[in-house]
């Protein structure tokens, strides 16, 4: 673990790196009733260690936003279910979207499945209702 004051030539703005585990985290200043300061070694580790924990927890948390993504897919397209017939194409759509836990297995597919295109709109193949 390291502990130090460095300062950005650009800005002039000083913060504090702190490395954890080999990764070096580069911490702003915070504000304390307006006024800027540098955070404490052991601010640092604590910022540090939340920081590392929030990176490490990312895949998780891209998986719980594709499953709850998925849900409400198969919930608007439930009606499809409950009128008796459905064509090949809708029900592969379905299958596909209760496939996905097993199918996308890392963090790279992960990040294609929550890609948005500028509109904000999911822009992944299997989103696409036929």
């Amino acid at each position: 673990m390291t502990y130090k004051i460095l300062s950005d030539t650009e800005t002039q703005i000083k913060y504090v790196s702190y490395t954890l585990n080999g990764v070096e985290y580069k911490i702003s200043p915070v504000s304390d009733n307006g006024v800027l300061r540098h955070l404490t070694e052991e601010e640092a580790k604590e910022k540090a260690t939340k920081e590392a924990e929030w990176n490490n927890t990312a895949s998780s948390r891209k998986l719980a936003e594709i499953k709850q993504i998925r849900l409400q897919k198969l919930q608007e397209t439930d009606w499809w279910v409950l009128r008796g017939t459905m064509t090949d194409a809708q029900k592969d759509f379905r299958q596909n979207l209760r496939d996905i836990p097993a199918n996308h297995t890392n963090e790279n597919a992960y990040d294609l499945l929550l890609a948005r295109n500028d509109a904000g709109e999911l822009t992944h193949s299997i989103w696409s209702k036929p």
